[in-house]
């Protein structure tokens, strides 16, 4: 297990360097280089993801008839050929196909490494082996967005392309690192229908709640920069500051926070407290735009950063844990194809939805956010159960039939 850990890990690490990379510099890219309005970029990138979101459960279903390592090497390969198709866009048309054709290749390739996981570690281990590969894409996103940041500066053409060429790079290496692991053998075809996922009900809710709490992930890229610039004192600069923070706490404490966690007991409890947590915190980031001075904003808005990273490593847990354990073995690669879709979705609505509530209500619109973290959180106990009871009655109806 060690030698595939190591594996895996190295995968991950060099596929989120050039997604680092691509992150910081690519809106730039496309309105200063392609030459489209950042209106068109929003709409294409919203497109791409929602298809994504669409094609996450049959790439992930078929990694489980296929076997997750083949299906993970090609939708690697198929994210480098979508990132080097970047190069020759040059309106909003093709830029909208090559966006759709990144998102499912990302998407799947997601759902395709979730179920490689699931073959190749024990289900006592996954949450573990998951939260050290979390570990190393932000080392990797980190490193990465040091890169872009270097391209940032030249602000050219060519360097701007050279991010391009590197993200490419990084997934076709990462697809090579891939081969280095032992295939696991695709899942007997089960009885019953194919995307078994899309008629769990329990487990679409568990998802959707999931969903909710993932709005979270444009609140440091996106919101809380528009909050600094506009409603408080703070310099501009504590951008990077609470980013660095953010970082560091997933690196350093992840792999700590989901040893805790053994069993859908503890992985409820994790959702919940994260729930808790990520109230506060947007009720201290509220309180940032509280008086003038720019010293007392930047610590109130490090004090929210830290909470926010302690609610994201409990909601990580607790999601890896559910998701893996309410999933049948061998419908691993769909139903993380499935529990996947929250990301994108998250992704797609979350920039509209949280800049509507924070730059348009405020400090309300920090309180009413809190607020849909905390009953997220405590609906997750209620929802998982449900689910678990579902995976226990299933057998004995099956045998039932049989008999």
């Amino acid at each position: 297990m060690g030698n595939d850990l190591r594996t895996l890990t190295a995968a991950q690490l060099v596929a989120s360097t050039g997604d680092g990379a691509y992150l910081v510099t690519s809106a730039l890219y496309f309105t200063g280089v392609v030459g489209m309005s950042p209106a068109q970029v929003g709409v294409g990138l919203t497109l791409g993801w929602a298809v994504g979101a669409l094609a996450g459960v049959p790439l992930g279903h078929l990694a489980d008839r296929r076997g997750p390592r083949g299906v993970a090497v090609l939708l690697a390969l198929a994210t480098a050929a979508a990132v080097a198709s970047y190069v020759l866009v040059r309106s909003f048309p093709p830029f909208v196909l090559v966006a759709c054709a990144y998102g499912t290749a990302q998407t799947g390739l997601s759902a395709a490494r979730q179920a490689l996981l699931a073959g190749l570690v024990e289900p006592a281990n996954r949450t573990r082996v998951r939260a050290a590969l979390q570990s190393a894409q932000n080392g990797g996103l980190a490193v990465g967005a040091a890169l872009g940041g270097l391209a940032l500066h030249l602000n050219s053409r060519e360097a701007y392309l050279a991010v391009l060429a590197v993200d490419a790079a990084c997934f076709l290496g990462a697809a090579l690192v891939l081969l280095r692991l032992p295939a696991v053998p695709p899942a007997p075809v089960a009885a019953g229908p194919r995307l078994a996922v899309l008629r769990d009900r329990p487990y679409a809710l568990v998802t959707l709640i999931n969903t909710v709490m993932l709005l979270y992930m444009p609140m440091l890229s996106l919101i809380v920069p528009l909050w600094i610039a506009q409603r408080t004192a703070a310099p501009t600069w504590t951008v990077s500051a609470l980013l660095l923070l953010n970082t560091a706490g997933v690196v350093l404490f992840q792999v700590r926070v989901a040893r805790r966690v053994r069993g859908l007991a503890d992985a409820s409890s994790s959702v919940r407290r994260a729930g808790l947590v990520m109230l506060v915190a947007c009720a201290v980031f509220a309180l940032s735009s509280a008086g003038s001075s720019p010293w007392l904003a930047g610590a109130v808005l490090l004090a929210g950063v830290a909470l926010q990273v302690v609610g994201e490593l409990l909601l990580a847990s607790g999601a890896w844990e559910i998701s893996f354990t309410l999933a049948p073995d061998d419908k691993q690669g769909q139903y993380q194809g499935f529990f996947g879709t929250g990301t994108a979705v998250a992704r797609m609505l979350g920039p509209a939805l949280l800049t509507t509530l924070v730059m348009g209500w405020g400090t309300a619109g920090w309180l009413v956010l809190g607020l849909m973290f905390l009953g997220a959180g405590v609906a997750i106990p209620p929802a998982v159960r449900w689910a678990r009871r579902g995976m226990a009655v299933t057998p004995v109806s099956s045998q039932a039939v049989e008999s």
